[in-house]
This record gives C-alpha cells, structure tokens and sequence, in this order.
C-alpha cells in the first residue's frame, strides 16, 4: 500500500497568491482544500508545470530543495559545468546537515553557475530556506518565506526542459510522482536519464 503523501496535504489557500495562476487555473483549484487535492487537479487537467510550481511550494523547504536534486539528477547535461555539480552537491550537503554554514555555502556556489542550471537554483534555494540573505556580520535581513518554493519551481523547470525540451511533460509527470514519494517519507529517487 502506498503511503499518503502528507507533507502535501497543507492547507492551499496560503499557497494560492504564490502560484500566480490565471482565471482557468484558479477555477481548477475551486474548493479544494489542500495542495495534495489542487496538484492531483492541475495534472487531470494537463496543467503540469502549475502543478510542479504548486509541489514547489508546498513542500517543507528541505524536502523541497531534496526533490530540485533529484530531478537535476536524474536529467544529465553531458554539457554540465563542474561548478554547476559542484551547487547540487552543496545543495544536498544543506539537506543532510541543514546548518548555517551548508546554506552559505550552496549560495557561494551558486553565484559561481550564472544561475542558469537546476544544480544552481537547487542551491539557491537552499541558501533562500532560512536565515539571513545579508552578509554575515551585517543586519539581519531573512529571505521572503515564498523564496525557496520560487528557487524550486525554477530548478524543476529547468530540469524538464533540459537537453531534451519536447520531454517536458514526461518529465514533470515523473517529477510530480518523486514529490509525492518525498512527501510520504520516501527519497524521491528517479531513473536517470540515458545521456
């Protein structure tokens, strides 16, 4: 029996300024109750990368920045920069040891990729998670909370659009069933990709 994914099940109405939907979209999302409910809608109505946006931000932010690596994973760039690798592992070095000092350092290599790979804003989402954009040192200034969810959905996107753009929506469709495996306690891991 598969588990229910409940870190999905957070209420949507929250969630709902974030995803920046048209009349149609919100229309689809129309009394549903939680974001589990509203992606299940988005997918049946073909809206996939809405969907995936939703995932993004309704995911705990850990979790979140889990699935960005795991979909960047399983889509290799023959073409990838090593300092591109380098964000995913600083991503997911923040995910296993979520301190200070892990989410500095994915935003130090993130700001080495150009910011236009899902290994980079996997990164940055990481660093977004929490704590201070600022300096260290200087004033407090702690990130937006939608931040993260914003990093995310990019990383996914670009992810399914990558060396093979006409796979976008296969690759969300895999991508959407890894959330939820995340979001039932699971790893979230998918099939990598023939190069």
């Amino acid at each position: 029996m598969t588990k229910p994914p409940v870190k999905l099940s957070v209420p949507l109405e929250p969630l709902l300024p974030r995803l920046e939907l048209d009349d149609d979209g919100l229309a689809i999302l129309a009394g549903a109750q939680d974001a589990v409910t509203g992606i299940d809608r988005l997918v049946a109505a073909g809206r996939l990368s809405d969907a995936t946006r939703l995932a993004a931000h309704a995911l705990p932010k850990r979790e979140a920045v889990w699935w960005a690596c795991m979909c960047a994973r399983s889509v290799p760039d023959p073409k990838l920069k090593p300092r591109d690798l380098e964000a995913l592992t600083a991503a997911e070095l923040w995910v296993r040891k979520p301190e200070e000092p892990t989410r500095r350092a994915a935003m130090v290599t993130a700001e080495k990729t150009g910011f236009g790979s899902p290994e980079a804003w996997a990164a940055v989402g990481a660093f977004w998670s929490g704590g201070s954009m600022s300096p260290e040192g200087q004033p407090v200034v702690p990130p937006p909370d939608h931040l993260t969810g914003v990093a995310i959905s990019g990383a996914i996107v670009l992810a399914a659009v990558r060396v093979k753009p006409q796979l976008a929506d296969t690759r969300f469709t895999k991508f959407l069933i890894a959330a939820k495996d995340i979001a039932a306690g699971g790893a979230g891991r998918l099939q990598v990709e023939e190069a």
